[in-house]
Parts: structure tokens; C-alpha cells; sequence
């Protein structure tokens, strides 16, 4: 009868030099890099599938100034308390998950004409 135990070293294999000053430098960084890379993608705010495709099909372009008032009105809104917002500006309109920080959809004017907005309890007009 064949034994099929492994048996292991009971010594631990180290790496050459001081592991423990290069491990602690590198952590800290990865640590540091890692906290600004969530901090930054924590505020920005994201689009949905389906927001994607009605900004594409309404050929609605947003720059980056309008991004970023969008950006802060949802901060905002959240300091308050909001849960599913309408965002109305410049001539477009976005529901918004303040929670998630994601549009949900959006509207050009035209689009957003004789529209009944539902399950929103906030609304910003900018």
C-alpha cells in the first residue's frame, strides 16, 4: 500500500535581501494609489446601459464642464437625502439614481415634452 502524504519543509522559503522594508514601501504606495482611485471614481457619476443608448440615439453630447455641474448636483442631492432624482439641464433631462450615482435615462427637450416623470421623490433644474 502506497502512502500519498505530502510532506512540506517546516521551514518558510524567504526572498533574498530585506523583504520586510520593500514589502512595507510598496504597500503603502499601492494602499495610497488604490484610496485616490476610489475617492475619485466614488463622485463620478455613472450611466447606465440604457442611458448610453438614449444619448447616442439622441445624439446628446455632454462636455466635461456639464458632467462635472451633473457630478456636483448629485453630491448635492445626496447630502439631502434624495434617492431617484430628476435633473433638468440645459434643454435635457436625466433621472438619476442618487444612490447608486447612475443616470438611469436620458432626454433631450424635445424628448422630454409631455412626459410624466414617475418614482422620483427630488427634482434640480439647473
Amino acid at each position: 500500500m502506497a502512502d500519498n502524504k505530502i510532506f512540506w519543509s517546516s521551514q518558510p522559503i524567504l526572498p533574498i535581501g530585506n523583504p520586510a522594508a520593500s514589502r512595507v514601501q510598496r504597500d503603502e504606495k499601492q494602499t495610497s494609489d488604490f484610496a485616490d482611485i476610489l475617492a475619485g471614481q466614488e463622485t463620478k457619476v455613472k450611466f447606465s446601459k440604457h442611458a448610453n443608448e438614449r444619448l447616442r440615439d439622441r445624439q446628446i453630447d455632454l462636455s466635461d464642464q456639464q458632467l462635472a455641474k451633473l457630478d456636483d448636483t448629485v453630491e448635492r442631492m445626496a447630502e439631502k437625502g434624495a434617492r431617484e432624482s430628476l435633473i433638468y439641464m440645459n434643454d435635457m433631462a436625466f433621472v438619476v439614481s442618487v444612490k447608486n450615482r447612475t443616470v438611469i435615462t436620458a432626454m433631450d427637450g424635445t424628448s422630454a415634452k409631455e412626459n410624466i416623470f414617475t418614482n422620483i421623490d427630488s427634482a434640480a433644474i439647473l
